[in-house]
Parts: C-alpha cells; structure tokens; sequence
C-alpha cells in the first residue's frame, strides 16, 4: 500500500496534535516540523477540521488542536479520508490479462492486510513511549 503524500501528513499532522490535546499549533509550526509548505497543510488540515478530529481557529492564538479521541480513532481512519476506498481505484494497464488478473488478486490481498493493521493501531498506541 503506497500512501499519497497527503495522507502522510495527514497521519503525520493528527499524530503531532494528538500527542498534546490540550496544545494549539499554527498550520506554519506544523509544516515547518515535517518539511512541507503551509498550503499543502492546509488543505489536509482542513480535511481533518470537516472530519471533526482538529479544530482550527484564526488570529493571534489561533491555530489547530486536536478534539478526536485517540483511544478510538485508528491508523485507517485517518488514511480513509485521503485515500480512495479499497474497490474505488482506477483500473490499471494489463489488469484484463489472466496475468494481470493474478497479480491483482495478490496485490489486493496484501492491500487488505495492510488495511487490517492500520484499523488495529490507535492514535493511543501510536504515541506510547517505548519503555
């Protein structure tokens, strides 16, 4: 399973305001801290505000914090918000073959694996300190 470039900040963005709840942080500190430019944060923030997992506000104390419930909330649901649902993909070149059939098989096997561990990992688990 390859994750677009927004998914990834989208994990990486509720997992850094998830750590703190109680923290507010700017869209600018956040994109400073993953190397990404404040417009492609925004809209991945704004994906997470509409899902109700961050809350932003605006002026001089504003900025986004985290209202979700990390104990709940998984690795998978985060990644169904900017990826398309498993079915919902674009057919590939060569798929009509019985080869590119059988390799599909596969591939949607290890897609559904990868989709069953990222439902298991809470936001909780994900930010337990290693002891």
């Amino acid at each position: 399973m390859k994750l677009q470039t927004a998914t990834r900040l989208g994990l990486y963005a509720i997992l850094e305001l998830a750590r703190d709840p109680a923290q507010t942080l700017s869209s600018a500190d956040l994109a400073e801290r993953f190397g990404v430019s404040t417009h492609s944060l925004a809209k991945v923030l704004g994906t997470l505000s509409a899902a109700g997992l961050v809350q932003g506000g605006r002026g001089a104390s504003g900025g986004y914090r985290f209202t979700g419930n990390r104990r709940r909330i998984t690795l998978m649901d985060i990644v169904a918000l900017f990826e398309p649902a498993p079915g919902n993909r674009a057919k590939e070149a060569g798929e009509d073959t019985e080869i590119g059939a059988a390799l599909q098989r596969v591939l949607t096997e290890i897609d559904e694996i990868a989709e069953a561990t990222l439902r298991s990992v809470s936001l909780e688990t994900m930010l337990r300190r290693p002891t």
